[in-house]
């Protein structure tokens, strides 16, 4: 017999972590995908010499997507996302290594119900996006 997931979720348990590190086709192909023809996500020349950025700029949205899909990922088949936002706090840049994770803020087992705490951070452990999400879980 199985035990309900959700009996064993305890406020502050931690997200696995997913390490991403995006190169400049991922990003690319990503901004092709949302129509966003900035030029700071393509064009190096343009975002080095007349933005003034260090190198291609990460799309704010795909920031989004890579704490989305911890969630998701963590949830697997026992649940379903309910709400999820974030902020990009700073630039992130083809090549950085970023890692999305979160942790178990609150847990209610009547309305099956769990707060995340969210954030995308850098190699050093600065925090570029931090974000909430409430999962629902199903009966067992």
């Amino acid at each position: 017999m199985t035990t309900d997931r959700i009996a064993r979720i305890r406020p502050g348990d931690v997200l696995p972590e997913i390490v991403n590190r995006c190169d400049t086709v991922q990003l690319f192909l990503y901004n092709a995908a949302l129509w966003n023809a900035h030029r700071i996500h393509f064009d190096y020349p343009y975002a080095t010499q007349v933005e003034g950025y260090p190198g291609l700029v990460l799309a704010g949205p795909l920031i989004g997507d890579w704490l989305t899909q911890c969630v998701i990922d963590w949830l697997a088949e026992d649940g379903q996302l309910i709400s999820v936002e974030y902020s990009n706090r700073r630039a992130s840049f083809v090549g950085d290594v970023l890692a999305a994770s979160g942790v178990v803020r609150a847990v209610d087992q009547t309305s099956r119900r769990v707060e995340l705490e969210l954030f995308v951070r850098t190699e050093s452990g600065e925090v570029v996006a931090p974000g909430s999400a409430v999962v629902g879980f199903r009966a067992a």
